[in-house]
């Protein structure tokens, strides 16, 4: 038993040696990389000051070039153009040099984050990123499809319509938190699709402060059913949305029309049951019964959703068949 315990004992002791040794590396790794850090940081500074003078530069170039435009030479002209362009690759040579630099949070982040960084400063955590916020986007569209179907279908109590209106507020809020986040990270989202989800989150909100007692009217009931409808293709529709995912220009117009065309009438379909809901509210609107302001909001804000999904689908697709018939041209 002694013996035993003896060689217990030199186990074990063998064992804290080997620990020591690497506690010991893990200390001089640790030193190592908080030196590497240091010069990382070191290194954002300094490309961030100088990318922030050259624009300052480049701007005050751009503006000479403007004035001396008028009175050019020919020969002048062509300088002003190719020195134009340059500036322009230069441009895109600082956007995608910023997708790698801390920067500082819009406006909407710093209310929501406050003054935190997330700068994300390799590739494959951005993409981690992105597929974790395709992930989000899928669950939730099909959780609140099925909880579209459910409140119009089986639980139609004014209870499960507000868990499904809070549910959808957060939704959206947390799709506007991470859009903004993928947008400081190089992603070129911009336009209406940064701008409708702001919106939706406003309408989904909205609705929840309309009067209960309008909504006991036969004019609204049939309003709710369209709304859970509308509810069910917007949920279709948001399948369709992958250009919020993509970090080139026209990332959605690409994806769409390799082999998703399909979708079109899908999406097309779900514009115009916005514009069927806007006029619907704007004749419940008028309705003797309904007193409540909320309802003609509601309808301008469908009438918005309309006009902007559906112009910049229209947009989309005319870009798409003018650049299809580019190439054609070509070949």
């Amino acid at each position: 038993a002694v013996r035993a315990m003896r060689a217990q004992l030199e186990r074990e002791r063998g064992e804290w040696r080997e620990l020591e040794r690497e506690f010991r590396e893990l200390q001089e790794t640790h030193k190592v990389y908080r030196q590497k850090l240091e010069e990382v940081t070191s290194l954002q500074t300094a490309c961030s000051s100088s990318i922030q003078r050259q624009k300052k530069t480049l701007r005050d170039l751009k503006h000479c070039l403007q004035r001396c435009r008028p009175r050019a030479t020919p020969e002048e002209f062509a300088l002003i153009e190719q020195i134009s362009a340059q500036i322009k690759e230069r441009q895109n040579a600082f956007f995608d040099m910023e997708a790698y630099l801390p920067k500082k949070n819009g406006l909407y982040l710093n209310l929501v984050l406050g003054n935190v960084n997330v700068t994300l400063l390799s590739n494959q955590a951005k993409f981690a990123y992105k597929d974790e916020y395709e992930k989000f986007k899928l669950y939730l569209t099909i959780i609140l499809l099925l909880g579209a179907v459910t409140c119009r279908f089986i639980l139609h109590y004014r209870v499960t319509d507000e868990v499904f209106n809070f549910l959808l507020v957060w939704y959206y809020c947390t799709l506007t938190i991470r859009e903004s986040i993928l947008i400081s990270n190089g992603s070129r989202i911009k336009g209406w699709w940064v701008s409708h989800h702001y919106v939706s989150t406003f309408l989904s909100g909205h609705y929840k402060h309309i009067n209960n007692s309008f909504f006991l009217s036969p004019g609204c009931v049939q309003f709710l059913q369209y709304y859970y409808q509308r509810g069910c293709l917007y949920r279709l529709r948001a399948l369709g949305e992958r250009n919020h995912l993509d970090l080139t220009v026209e990332g959605f117009q690409s994806w769409m029309w390799r082999g998703l065309t399909f979708l079109l009438p899908f999406l097309f379909c779900g514009h115009f049951w916005q514009l069927y809901n806007a006029i619907t509210l704007f004749g419940l609107s008028r309705h003797k019964e309904c007193k409540e302001w909320q309802v003609c909001v509601l309808a301008f804000t469908f009438l918005l959703l309309f006009l902007g999904n559906f112009l910049t689908t229209l947009k989309v697709v005319h870009t798409k068949l003018q650049k299809n018939k580019d190439k054609m041209k070509k070949l």
